[in-house]
């Protein structure tokens, strides 16, 4: 390993926690924007479940909001 290779992954080290984070939250996001979207065709074409449709996106934007909060609390858990 060079000199310049080792100074550069020692500079990624201080923020790997960071990094995992941003990618950890593209899950949720994706998840969130899938769930509100399915939700609202379904609204548009049947809208007298509009109560049993909206129940079951909240519990799902809370499973996926779930994962988001594991993956920010994770990197303080394991000290990267």
């Amino acid at each position: 390993m060079s000199a310049l290779q080792t100074i550069a992954a020692e500079g990624v080290t201080g923020s790997l926690g960071s990094i995992g984070y941003g990618l950890a939250a593209i899950g949720p996001g994706v998840g969130v924007g899938i769930i509100f979207g399915n939700g609202t065709q379904a609204l548009a074409r049947q809208p007298e479940a509009a109560g049993l449709i909206r129940a079951n996106q909240i519990l799902g934007f809370a499973f996926c909001e779930a994962l988001a909060l594991i993956g920010l609390v994770m990197p303080f858990v394991y000290g990267v």
